[in-house]
Formats: structure tokens, sequence, C-alpha cells
């Protein structure tokens, strides 16, 4: 039987993802939650000086949009604090709490991030490319296709690494109650 430490620490590639996206999250957010600060020519952009190409890629990001009203960038920012929120506490049950629940909070966190993902991406599509669809092919592909189609694969193989763990740990707990009921 595998030890309680075994059967909860991910694997390092899992951890990595982590610890790095958590990071670069909070300053999306950020980003986000300060516009029309953080654009372009606002007095904060400099901590966001890449921005100033992605704003002109997406739409969503941009000015028109914050002019218009329009709620999805900060509504899917707001999505992106709680995420970010289940990372940091999926990180700590896992690496320091050694909590039997880490697998489940990352298992959550990761299909929120896939889903919040697959929405972003539906709604362009259902919309008609209103946000991209002034871009040439090859920006699209560098700058949305390769970037947010990471905040899919990646999450989507965190997800099946531990929902294996999860479903391990309910064999283990199904294995023990059968035991205690048959004494």
């Amino acid at each position: 039987m595998a030890s309680k430490t075994s059967s909860i620490k991910p694997p390092t590639w899992v951890t990595a993802w982590f610890l790095i996206t958590i990071p670069v999250i909070f300053w999306d957010v950020g980003y986000c939650f300060m516009r029309p600060r953080s654009f372009e020519g606002g007095d904060l952009h400099w901590i966001w000086k890449g921005y100033d190409i992605y704003q002109n890629i997406d739409l969503l990001y941009g000015v028109e949009a914050f002019e218009k009203g329009e709620g999805f960038t900060n509504a899917q920012a707001f999505m992106n604090l709680v995420e970010n929120i289940l990372n940091v506490v999926y990180l700590y049950l896992a690496h320091v709490a050694e909590s039997p629940i880490a697998p489940l909070v990352g298992y959550v966190s990761v299909h929120l991030t896939v889903g919040k993902t697959m929405l972003y991406w539906l709604q362009e599509y259902y919309c008609g490319f209103c946000a991209i669809g002034h871009n040439k092919l090859s920006n699209i592909i560098v700058f949305w296709v390769i970037p947010n189609g990471l905040w899919i694969v990646v999450p989507s193989l965190i997800g099946y690494t531990l929902g294996k763990q999860l479903v391990r740990q309910l064999y283990v707990a199904h294995g023990a109650t059968k035991k205690s009921k048959s004494k």
C-alpha cells in the first residue's frame, strides 16, 4: 500500500505548473481589475508591459470593450481569482499539510481552469470571432491559440493525474470500509 505522502504529493511537473501559473494568473487578474490604468498609456501600464500587444490582439482585454462596459473580461478575471486561491490551497494541502483532500481541491481547480478557458473559446466562436477576428491568422495562432490552448491541455492532463489519485484513494477507502463491515 502507498504511503500517505506518496498518494497525496503530485508529480513534480504538476507542482511546477501551479508554481509558474499562480503569479501569472495574479498578474492577469491585476491587469483586468486595474483597467484603464493598466492599459497602454495608463500610469500603471509599466507593470503590464506585455499587454500592450495583447490588448490589441484580444479586444476583450482592450480599451473599446472596457469603454462599452463589457463585463466578460472582469467576470473571467474574478473566476481566475477563485481558481488561483484554490491553486494556492492545493499546493499547501499537498506539500505542507499533506492532506488527503489535496487531490480533490487540485482537481476542482484545474477543471475550473479548463471550463473557464473553454467558455472563453466558445464565446469567441459564437460571437463570430468578434474580439480576435481582426488579426492575421499567424497572430491569432501565436498570441491567442497557443497561450490559451496551454490553459486547456496542461490542466486537463493535471486533472487526469489528480483524478487517478482520487480513484486510488476511493478504492483504498472502499476496501477499508468493506473490511470493517466484515468484522
